[in-house]
């Protein structure tokens, strides 16, 4: 093998992990939202943790996070929670960060 093979082939590599790290965030991001959302929803115990495994699930409908955005909100108004889109989108920043934080100390 080549230097040019083992270099691209470390590229590669690392490019795979940070993929896979992006992925875990991310993931880890819905769990959280979605916690803090039963919170809100008046989810307790194994109920909210139903509930952030759902969140987690809608997050693989379509790229980005409109999705989970847009769950949490319509279960709000649902349920009578006057938090706004905006709110939720101010505490998913917040609560990436978190998760990052997890995942790189884990």
């Amino acid at each position: 093998m080549t230097t040019f093979d083992e270099r691209e082939q470390a590229f590669e590599n690392k490019f795979k992990h940070d993929e896979e790290l992006q992925f875990r965030i991310f993931a880890r991001r819905a769990k959280l939202i979605g916690l803090w959302a039963a919170g809100h929803l008046g989810l307790d115990g194994e109920d909210a943790a139903g509930y952030a495994r759902q969140i987690v699930d809608v997050d693989f409908a379509e790229p980005g996070h409109r999705d989970i955005l847009r769950r949490i909100h319509e279960d709000f108004q649902a349920k009578g929670v006057d938090i706004s889109e905006h709110r939720i989108e101010k505490e998913m920043e917040i609560l990436l960060e978190e998760a990052r934080r997890q995942i790189y100390e884990s």
